[in-house]
């Protein structure tokens, strides 16, 4: 039924879902340091209800990064940028992954790894020309 009724139609393909022209590493970095302060919390409190939603609320905000640094790793940054910069593909890669461990493990210094990706993943973000349209919350 559904082949008949799109038979006719025409494949479209975009850069992404929605090209908004909004991009800032500043969302992964405020959900990474959300999985840092939650991590920190569950381990200064002794309420085990309290101590669930923390790791309830940290693998939420641990995958939240993930997907944010997908977004800026996909749609943000071109192949120019890979080539000016070398490591850049092995940084998200690192990044998207270090937010897999942030997301599993209870310990801070995993999260705090996470937004040092970030941080060097944001440098080389806002050294590019692209990024002074896009960026909502530049460095002062």
């Amino acid at each position: 039924m559904f082949a008949k009724l799109f038979a006719s139609s025409t494949v479209a393909h975009a850069h992404c879902d929605l090209y908004c022209g909004v991009y800032d590493p500043a969302e992964a970095k405020i959900a990474a340091l959300s999985c840092v302060k939650t991590a920190k919390k569950y381990a200064e409190s002794d309420d085990e209800v309290f101590r669930a939603r923390c790791i309830s609320v940290k693998e939420q905000q641990a995958e939240n990064a993930k997907h944010h640094l997908m977004v800026l790793w996909a749609d943000f940054f071109a192949p120019d940028h890979f080539a000016a910069n070398p490591g850049l593909h092995e940084l998200f890669w690192k990044a998207v992954h270090q937010g897999g461990e942030a997301k599993k493990s209870m310990d801070p210094a995993a999260s705090q790894q996470l937004v040092d990706y970030i941080d060097e993943i944001a440098t080389i973000f806002w050294s590019t020309e692209k990024a002074a349209g896009m960026g909502v919350y530049p460095p002062a």
